[in-house]
């Protein structure tokens, strides 16, 4: 069970939920790629400030064995909150080139956030736009992702399902 630190400044309350270290897997597919499953690991911080710091590592799995095979993606960042105790942004930095700046509204353990931009180094992939929804399910961190990529139209690309470890 997740205690609420007291420590926790009262902007950050509406996010208390993410804070730890989360294990788990999904599935990652799009029109441009086969569907394959993945592990994660998620870690969501705070030092006291009013942000989350966030760092994400995902991994191909064996698809017969579950084995870890290589890594897939790394993404670090910070969650915002606003003042409001609704209000959220989402700032996600990733080594293909890609920058996100993602905004949406908070509820009591869920998140829901648009891309409010996306800024691509001359190297990246063609990336435009992305959507996200996290929530807190019986203990469990489930979140959803659709992308625009590709020539692609905002679509369903990654989900999983993360415990709380540690």
């Amino acid at each position: 069970m997740f205690e609420l630190d007291v420590n926790l400044p009262e902007r950050l309350r509406p996010l208390a939920w993410m804070i730890g270290r989360w294990e788990g897997a999904g599935v990652v597919g799009y029109p441009t790629i086969e569907s394959v499953n993945f592990g994660q690991e998620v870690e969501c911080r705070h030092d006291g400030r009013n942000f989350l710091e966030w760092h994400s590592h995902t991994w191909l799995l064996d698809q017969e064995t579950g084995e870890k095979l290589r890594p897939l993606s790394t993404e670090l960042g910070f969650w915002r909150p606003g003042e409001d105790g609704r209000d959220v942004e989402l700032l996600l930095a990733h080594p293909t080139g890609i920058i996100e700046i993602y905004y949406g509204k908070m509820e009591p353990a869920k998140v829901e956030l648009k891309t409010d931009s996306v800024v691509r180094s001359p190297l990246a992939k063609e990336y435009n736009a992305g959507s996200r929804l996290y929530g807190l399910v019986e203990s469990q961190l489930f979140w959803v992702m659709d992308m625009a990529a590709m020539g692609q139209e905002l679509q369903s690309h990654v989900s999983a399902q993360l415990k709380r470890v540690g």
